[in-house]
């Protein structure tokens, strides 16, 4: 498996692995809003999710930096419709 060194195939990446998260923990991800306790219910997923894409991506890329923006983007922005009390 080939690192990735190109910032655009990086992000990519990122927001691959994140939607799937999302996708398949839709139940978890509206209940995490709603309760403001997302992280806590997803952080298995979120967990194994980073391993893997800190695996993937060059150091010099700053990944890790990548993926927790990449986070907030896909997992948090996205379900804004869901009635909360966190906004």
């Amino acid at each position: 498996m080939n690192i990735i060194t190109n910032r655009d195939q990086a992000a990519r990446l990122a927001r691959a692995i994140l939607s799937d998260v999302a996708i398949y923990n839709q139940q978890k991800v509206e209940s995490g809003i709603k309760d403001d306790n997302i992280f806590d219910l997803l952080a298995e997923e979120i967990e194994e999710g980073r391993q893997h894409f800190l695996a993937r991506v060059a150091p010099e890329l700053e990944p890790e930096r990548m993926f927790e923006l990449t986070l907030v983007d896909i997992l948090i922005k996205r379900a804004g419709k869901i009635e909360s009390s966190i906004w």
